[in-house]
């Protein structure tokens, strides 16, 4: 008999486990939240555009002297051999922001969203939401070997942490809208809102419920949406110093 006991309470136990595990309900409050993931999603676009015209205009004035938006060719800079130092000067200022600024631009940018998530509630500031995408915008566009991913995924959960901090959600909400702003941003700069859905779901929500889910797979979907209507290309290429969008319709007013 207690044979028989101990079978079913092991039994029991491992039907909650399964249950906790595969947790696919949810309430209205999914929709409250998917509500406020639209203007999250808006904040991304902005956020995407913002880090695109940066990194761009960055380039033109380091490379070229030019303070504009145009879509030179760096193959024409009139640098020279000297244009060797223009990602050393970069460097500089970037490690001067990251030393007086906020040391939480430091970094590729997932990692440091990561531990905003599990250590600090979901919580970034306003800092981070002008540092990131500043500093990063700097590194790229004056020939440093890196992408826009991270900071983007950074600079778009700002953006979300930030709105959420405004409004009466719980921990749990405030981190899906950190993912939410992070999965617009990525959208907004590649294009590929399905890979942005999937890569918040695999490395920030460390859950795969509806009332995460939702909200964060309707941020990505308004931001693909606007950037459609902006006339963004599908994808970036890289240029031979950076990452720099080329547009078939240009977004920068060139």
């Amino acid at each position: 008999m207690s044979n028989i006991g101990v079978s079913k309470a092991g039994s029991h136990t491992l039907a909650e486990r399964i249950k906790h595990l595969g947790d696919f309900t949810t309430d209205p409050r999914v929709l409250v939240i998917s509500a406020i993931a639209v203007v999250v999603g808006t904040g991304g676009v902005i956020a995407g555009l913002i880090l695109l015209w940066l990194i761009r205009l960055v380039t033109n004035v380091a490379y070229f002297g030019a303070f504009t938006l145009a879509d030179l060719k760096l193959g024409q800079t009139p640098l020279g051999a000297a244009a060797i130092l223009v990602p050393v000067v970069g460097s500089l200022i970037v490690g001067l922001i990251a030393r007086y600024g906020s040391e939480k631009i430091r970094g590729h940018g997932i990692p440091e969203a990561i531990e905003a998530i599990l250590l600090g509630r979901s919580r970034l500031d306003v800092k981070v939401a002008i540092l990131k995408p500043l500093s990063s915008a700097i590194a790229i566009g004056t020939g440093g070997p890196f992408g826009a991913e991270g900071p983007i995924i950074m600079t778009g959960g700002a953006i979300g942490s930030l709105i959420a901090q405004t409004l009466p959600v719980s921990d749990v909400e405030r981190k899906t809208l950190l993912v939410a702003g992070a999965a617009a941003g990525m959208t907004t700069v590649f294009g590929t809102p399905i890979a942005a859905i999937m890569l918040a779901v695999e490395l920030l929500l460390f859950e795969w419920t509806p009332r995460s889910f939702v909200p964060v797979a309707t941020a990505a979907i308004i931001a693909e949406v606007e950037r459609h209507w902006l006339g963004l290309p599908r994808r970036c290429s890289r240029s031979t110093a950076a990452w720099r969008c080329r547009c078939s319709r240009s977004f920068a007013g060139s």
